[in-house]
């Protein structure tokens, strides 16, 4: 019984205020200061988008038999990625005759992309349950590492009973909400929004977060643990809204989705950005609190 109560305060704790308010001041090495929120960024959004635009074309190109539904509605855009996976295979010095094109799994095209790969296991941090690990290569100073999936709540948003025993809601510096709960309701809500907002055959959001089978491999960064006193934060969370203009045939690939359809809101996404360089076999850690003076 004992053991119970406490595994639901671990989990509850972080929402009451009387406990934080007692243990910011004992804490703050796990803070994360910073003087205004219009400086609350580590690289520029451009950077940002640069970085998604590059993974999730690779992911695209790499899938590329698989997108035949999409292309014929596309013809533009079909010959512009034909141009891509012709140089890519040039590259590869695969015979363009061939018809069996060499599929990489996700992972692999991360790493093939951007030189880096992760994935989630057991925490170094005793019972803190999953963490997130570069497996191989090496990370760079200010790189998007990861990002945080989910589906995103506005302030009058309902998010009360998906927030019920829920570790996993991420609180914008603004008030909008992410859910990134892969279980439970939370997963139903997002599934719900996912599919009501498909138009034919193109998916507006990526649902493989909710499964083992990820096809964003960037999408785990609800599993990044909080650092400790022994463990410094190597990365830090850095809110982006995809532009109105980002291609709708990469879309699939956002693990984001907004919880009501509205057609002038921009989509929120987060992304941990890393702060120093990080090298492979290294757990990911961030700051759970930024204090915005």
């Amino acid at each position: 019984m004992l053991g119970a109560l406490r595994r639901r305060w671990d989990v509850y704790k972080y929402r009451f205020v009387p406990w934080l308010a007692l243990n910011l001041r004992r804490k703050r090495r796990t803070l994360r200061y910073v003087p205004k929120s219009s400086q609350d960024k580590i690289i520029s959004d451009e950077d940002v988008l640069e970085t998604l635009l590059k993974i999730f074309k690779a992911l695209f190109i790499n899938d590329f038999g698989r997108q035949a539904h999409i292309l014929a509605l596309l013809p533009d855009v079909r010959c512009k990625y034909l141009e891509l996976l012709t140089v890519e295979q040039k590259r590869s010095k695969v015979n363009l005759c061939n018809q069996s094109q060499h599929v990489f799994s996700p992972e692999e095209v991360l790493f093939n992309t951007l030189g880096f790969s992760i994935t989630r296991d057991r925490s170094s941090l005793v019972s803190a349950g999953t963490g997130v690990f570069v497996t191989k290569g090496f990370v760079p100073k200010g790189t998007v590492v990861s990002m945080y999936p989910g589906t995103v709540y506005r302030k009058h948003e309902p998010i009360f009973f998906q927030s019920l025993g829920n570790p996993f809601i991420f609180r914008c510096i603004d008030g909008i909400l992410i859910d990134g709960n892969d279980k439970g309701l939370s997963r139903s809500v997002y599934r719900s929004c996912s599919r009501r907002d498909q138009l034919g055959p193109f998916q507006m959001s990526d649902e493989s977060w909710l499964t083992a089978a990820l096809q964003n491999p960037l999408a785990v960064g609800q599993y990044v643990n909080n650092c400790s006193h022994d463990k410094a934060a190597n990365v830090c969370y850095q809110e982006f809204d995809v532009p109105e203009y980002f291609p709708v045939e990469l879309k699939q690939y956002l693990p984001n989705i907004v919880y009501s359809h509205d057609l002038e809101s921009h989509l929120r996404c987060v992304v941990l950005v890393t702060l120093r360089d990080i090298k492979q076999g290294e757990e990911l850690f961030s700051n759970y609190y930024t204090i915005v003076n």
